[in-house]
């Protein structure tokens, strides 16, 4: 019997990069497989996911626009014809098991899954749980979460703690790698600070980097800044001032292997995916929470390292002011970055991807029996 699933969620490469690494997984374990995406049009994922080899169906679902009410009328419309488009899906299709990773293009799919009889696996990235997870707990047959305490959110009994599933490509660079110092052209003699912004860019952290560009220029550090999109113009006229060879700007990191392997210390927003990258790489970092996510979910991300000594916080309203100085300081202080990289390695959930598949191999023989 040829094995079928769905794999449905996406919005953000937080959602994506997880969704594909479980693909992944249910591929090594039953080669033969057959698995389709369901997405949001118009979204990353309808990009990432082919890229990476898989079929990806989209739903015209947006998300709940909290500013302006009056555009959550198509919002509404727009939620009922992907219902509709879901169960379509769903019937022809006919997967063994639906996996949701979050985000809007979930819902209809999940549910849509669940009325017609088939078991739903959601796995929940961030400590501070989802709208839409919430809402599809109580038919789910198993919930896969990375953080304690989860239990308020979901109920106890359907939870079962794998972590997140991270890019496996990230693993096989060796830190301190000289293929990595060459890409960038960079020293290993010199102490290196990774800035990430995600794939958009991180408009704090980048203003803060630019008005502390000479400060950072004149600390011996080498800096690898990834601006995102948004913001790319903008910083490498700012960065012209100070044209440094230990200073790369770019838009995008194309091996972030690489850049992770000779990182010392990375300034990083807080979403769950990161941080899992972080915590499995032994990665010191400060985390910078974006103000601007349902339920301030990055700064309970956060929180949760900060408390076991894990990791270091500066809030996004201190950051202009904080940021670079605590970075140059503790690139400055080899023991507490020590003990930042095992603490953060402490909080690491390792093969994630593979415990979030036993997971559904489990809900499929429950189903037979």
């Amino acid at each position: 019997m040829k094995h079928k699933f769905i794999v449905s969620g996406g919005g953000t490469g937080g959602h994506i990069f997880p969704a594909i690494s479980i693909a992944n997984a249910l591929k090594k374990r039953f080669p033969a497989c057959e698995i389709l995406f369901v997405g949001a049009n118009g979204r990353m994922e309808m990009e990432r996911v082919p890229a990476a080899g898989y079929r990806i169906v989209g739903l015209p679902v947006s998300g709940l626009d909290r500013k302006n009410l009056l555009r959550n009328v198509r919002v509404l419309f727009n939620l009922g014809r992907s219902l509709l488009q879901a169960r379509k899906i769903v019937r022809s299709f006919k997967p063994e098991v639906a996996v949701g990773v979050g985000g809007y293009a979930s819902g209809p799919l999940l549910r849509a899954a669940s009325k017609a009889g088939i078991p739903t696996l959601l796995q929940e990235q961030n400590s501070y749980a989802g709208v839409t997870n919430k809402l599809l707990a109580k038919k789910a047959s198993k919930i896969c979460v990375a953080y304690d305490g989860m239990d308020k959110f979901f109920p106890a009994d359907k939870i079962v703690k794998t972590g997140n599933p991270i890019r496996q490509d990230l693993l096989l660079v060796a830190p301190k790698a000289t293929e990595a110092y060459q890409f960038f052209g960079f020293t290993p003699s010199k102490k290196t600070l990774l800035i990430v912004g995600g794939s958009l860019g991180a408009r704090t952290i980048n203003q803060s980097v630019t008005a502390h560009l000479e400060t950072l220029t004149t600390a011996g550090i080498q800096i690898i800044w990834q601006t995102g999109k948004l913001y790319s113009a903008q910083a490498k006229v700012a960065a012209e001032a100070f044209q440094s060879k230990a200073l790369l700007v770019t838009d995008f990191v194309s091996r972030m292997d690489y850049a992770y392997s000779i990182a010392d210390l990375v300034i990083s927003r807080a979403g769950a995916s990161s941080i899992s990258e972080l915590c499995l790489l032994a990665k010191p970092t400060i985390l910078v929470p974006s103000p601007n996510v349902a339920e301030d979910h990055q700064k309970q991300n956060a929180l949760a390292l900060v408390k076991n000594d894990a990791a270091l916080m500066v809030k996004d309203v201190e950051a202009n002011e904080k940021l670079i100085d605590r970075a140059i300081l503790l690139l400055n202080n080899a023991l507490e970055l020590d003990k930042l990289a095992k603490n953060i390695y402490k909080m690491a959930e390792k093969n994630a991807a593979e415990r979030i598949v036993d997971e559904v191999e489990k809900i499929m023989k429950k189903a037979i029996d």
